[in-house]
């Protein structure tokens, strides 16, 4: 394992730190072929800061040439938005309607990121009908050729809304703290997923712990209960030490990846955004993958709960 994670820094001294000043300045092109990979980020609680970890991921992963959206589907909260100090003029529900094109409702960000404002249109998509939903995957399926990574920002706790974005995404990252009510709801969460898909990939990212030690102690615990009482292995993509530069950069409604670039909080997302993408790429030929396998899944999640 320590052998692993030197190779991730010295990837990452030998990367360096992208600078993109001007947003769109230098555009970025398409690392992967196929389908782009699709990862919701959440949580089991509100409070765990999964919102900075999603935004600044994204950053990550944009740093490292991955063209990345980021769609926040956080109902009513528009938190990515607003650590990213944008205001979209226009949200999932206008594409939705039939007002506006998808591409026409994505908005720049900082570092060549694009960013989708999910609003109500999140909930809507769980109550489309089938003819509806086919139409707007067929749309929507566009933007698989456009990115290499799409994050989609959930919302907090196990609504059915939020499941079903983890449920239909390829992967599923999870975010708890060391705090027991964090941990317990992050099992809670975990053991929903399972509960509908047995083979779901879940990984997971420990924020806010005050050291090593604390990070892999919340982290063994985690993975020892999932296995005996759910027969499942986590995927641990790493930690995020407690730092006040982040609750400083959310104030500021910039990301620390911007804000303090050399940070070890920065350090740690970029490490994470490594190993998330270490060998993790589509086949081009898997048709159930990317947006239009994600809405798919969406549907049948839908009509398994109507039942």
């Amino acid at each position: 394992m320590k052998d692993q994670a030197d190779n991730l820094r010295k990837a990452i001294e030998k990367l360096g730190p992208v600078r993109i000043p001007d947003q769109g300045a230098v555009p970025l092109t398409r690392r992967n072929t196929g389908p782009a990979r699709i990862y919701a980020v959440t949580s089991g609680k509100g409070g765990v800061g999964k919102t900075s970890v999603s935004v600044n991921l994204a950053l990550a992963l944009c740093e490292q040439r991955y063209k990345t959206l980021i769609i926040d589907a956080d109902v009513g909260l528009a938190n990515v938005e607003v650590l990213f100090g944008l205001t979209p003029g226009h949200s999932l529900m206008d594409s939705i309607s039939g007002e506006k094109p998808i591409r026409d409702i994505i908005c720049d960000g900082p570092y060549g990121i694009k960013l989708i404002s999910g609003g109500s249109g999140v909930e809507e998509l769980a109550r489309m009908d089938e003819s509806r939903l086919a139409a707007f995957t067929a749309e929507l399926s566009e933007l698989d050729n456009d990115f290499d990574v799409i994050i989609i920002d959930t919302g907090a706790g196990i609504s059915d809304t939020v499941l079903s974005i983890a449920v239909a995404a390829d992967e599923a990252i999870v975010v708890i703290t060391p705090e027991p009510t964090a941990l317990t709801d992050a099992y809670a969460m975990i053991k929903a997923i399972v509960i509908r898909d047995r083979i779901k990939i879940m990984r997971i990212i420990i924020n806010k712990a005050e050291n090593d030690s604390e990070a892999g102690e919340v982290m063994s615990k985690l993975t020892q209960v999932s296995d005996k009482f759910l027969d499942l292995k986590l995927r641990k993509l790493g930690y995020i030490l407690n730092d006040p530069l982040v609750v400083r950069s959310i104030k500021r409604q910039q990301p620390f990846l911007i804000s303090s670039p050399y940070s070890q909080t920065s350090k740690s997302i970029r490490e994470i955004a490594l190993r998330l993408m270490d060998g993790n790429t589509l086949a081009s030929t898997d048709k159930n993958r990317g947006l239009t396998g994600f809405l798919d899944r969406i549907a049948k999640f839908v009509n398994i709960q109507l039942k």
